[in-house]
C-alpha cells in the first residue's frame, strides 16, 4: 500500500519510506506534484534522485508533458525471453557464450559496421516507414541516421546488459531465460537534449521552481514536434531490443544448437503513455516505472549479482498501473568508485560469468538498493511469475 506525502496542489501516492527518499529526490517530486498541469504522481519502491526527474517516478499530467520527467534515454527498457534449455544444456564454459554473445551485439560506444539484416528481426514489420519518417525529427539529429541505423541492435553502457538467467524454484526450476536492457542509445539522447533545451525557454515555463520540469503544452507546434520525436526514439528503443534479441538468440543456438525460444515479454520504462483515469485522458510519464495493468507482463531487475523478476500487472490505478523498473540505485556511481574496487566486484558477482574489472565497479550489487525488498513494497501492484538469477552478465 502506498503513503500519501502533501505534495501541495495533488498528493504524492508513495511505495516507498518517505523518510528513506533522499532530501533531493523528495524536493524534485514536490516541485512536480506542484506543477499546474499535474494530476497525479505516483512514486515506486526503486525511487532515488535523478537529473531532471525523480528516477521512479509516474507522472500523470493533463494536456502536458515534460521531457526532463522522460529523461534522455527515451523507450530504455527490458526485455526477456525463455528459452527450451535447462541449465545442464549450458556449456561448461560459460566464458565461451559470453564471448560469443558479446561478438554478436556491440556494447558501450559499439555500433554495426554495417546495419543488421531486419530479415532476422521476426514479428517486427513496418522497417521502411519506420526509417522514411527519420527525415521528419527534428533538423539538428538529420546528420544521424547512419549512426542511428548501425546502433539498432547495440547495447550501450552504464546499467545496460545482456543476461542469461536460470528460473529458481517452481516446476521450471533451472530453466534458461535471455535477459536484454537498454533504450534508444545516442538517437533518443540527442532529440530528448534539443527538446528539453526548447522547453526551457518557453514564456510559461519562466516561473517554475525547477526548470528541468518544463514542460510542453498541447495544441503548440513544440508539443507537437515533441510527440513526434518521443514516439519515433520510443519506437527506436523497442526495434533496437528486439534486435538484439534475435542476435542473442542465434548466438546462443550456435553455442547450444537445437534451442526454441518462447516469445518475447518486453516493456519500456522511462516513456510517455496516453492512457484515461478518473475520467480523464491524460499523459502518463513513467521515468524508471513499468507499465503494470491488469494481466500487462513486465520485467523488474535487481543488479548483476542479485537476479531478477518477472511480474504480471494488478492494474491499480492508485500507481497509475504501474509499478518500479527495478531495484533502484541506493548510492551514486561516483561514490560506488569510491566505495568499492574491482575485488569487492569480483567477490559480489561470485558464480556469474561476467566482466569483473574497475570499469564496471559502478555496477556493483552494492550500489543498489535490495531487490527483494522492492518486489516485497509493491505487491498490491504486481505479483511475481518467475524468479531468475543471473549466470552470465554481458555490460558494456
Amino acid at each position: 500500500m502506498y503513503t500519501a506525502v502533501d505534495g501541495a496542489r495533488v498528493p504524492i501516492r508513495m511505495w516507498a519510506d518517505p523518510a528513506s527518499v533522499e532530501d533531493q529526490a523528495m524536493r524534485q517530486l514536490r516541485n512536480v506534484a506542484n506543477l499546474p498541469w499535474v494530476h497525479g504522481v505516483a512514486v515506486m519502491p526503486d525511487v532515488h534522485y535523478g537529473k531532471g526527474a525523480t528516477v521512479g517516478s509516474v507522472i500523470a499530467m493533463r494536456d502536458a508533458v515534460s521531457p526532463a520527467a522522460v529523461g534522455v534515454d527515451i523507450g530504455c527498457g527490458m526485455s526477456a525471453v525463455r528459452t527450451s534449455l535447462t541449465a545442464s544444456d549450458l556449456p561448461d564454459d560459460l566464458g565461451k557464450l559470453r564471448k560469443r554473445i558479446e561478438s554478436a551485439v556491440p556494447v558501450g560506444f559499439g555500433l554495426h559496421k554495417t546495419p543488421v539484416n531486419t530479415a532476422k528481426v521476426h514479428g517486427v514489420g513496418g522497417w521502411d516507414t519506420f526509417w522514411k519518417s527519420f527525415g521528419d525529427l527534428h533538423e539538428g539529429v538529420q546528420d544521424l541516421h547512419d549512426r542511428a541505423a548501425r546502433q539498432i541492435g547495440s547495447l550501450g553502457g552504464g546499467n545496460h546488459f545482456i543476461e542469461v538467467c536460470l528460473e529458481q524454484g517452481g516446476a521450471d526450476e533451472g530453466r534458461v531465460w535471455l535477459m536484454l536492457h537498454s533504450g534508444s542509445r545516442n538517437i533518443g539522447k540527442e532529440l530528448a537534449e534539443r527538446h528539453m533545451s526548447i522547453a526551457r525557454k518557453l514564456p510559461h515555463n519562466r516561473d517554475l521552481p525547477d526548470p528541468d520540469l518544463s514542460v510542453f503544452v498541447a495544441n503548440t507546434p513544440e508539443m507537437q514536434a515533441y510527440r513526434r520525436d518521443l514516439f519515433w526514439a520510443q519506437d527506436y528503443a523497442a526495434r533496437n531490443r528486439a534486435t538484439m534479441v534475435a542476435l542473442v538468440k542465434l548466438a546462443v543456438a550456435e553455442v547450444v544448437p537445437g534451442t526454441t525460444f518462447d516469445d518475447a515479454i518486453s516493456c519500456h520504462h522511462n516513456y510517455v503513455a496516453e492512457e484515461t483515469y478518473d475520467g480523464v485522458d491524460l499523459l502518463v510519464t513513467r521515468k524508471g516505472a513499468i507499465r503494470a495493468g491488469s494481466g500487462d507482463l513486465g520485467i523488474i531487475p535487481g543488479s548483476m549479482g542479485t537476479g531478477s523478476y518477472i511480474v504480471r500487472g494488478l492494474g491499480n490505478t492508485a500507481s497509475f498501473e504501474s509499478a518500479s523498473h527495478g531495484a533502484g540505485r541506493r548510492m551514486s556511481r561516483t561514490k560506488a568508485r569510491k566505495t568499492f574496487s574491482a575485488a569487492d566486484l569480483a567477490a559480489q558477482t561470485e558464480g556469474v560469468e561476467c566482466r569483473k574489472d574497475t570499469g564496471v565497479v559502478d555496477e556493483i550489487p552494492a550500489a543498489y538498493k535490495d531487490i527483494e525488498t522492492v518486489i516485497k513494497a509493491q505487491t498490491d501492484l504486481v505479483e511475481v511469475v518467475a524468479h531468475l538469477k543471473q549466470v552470465v552478465c554481458v555490460k558494456g
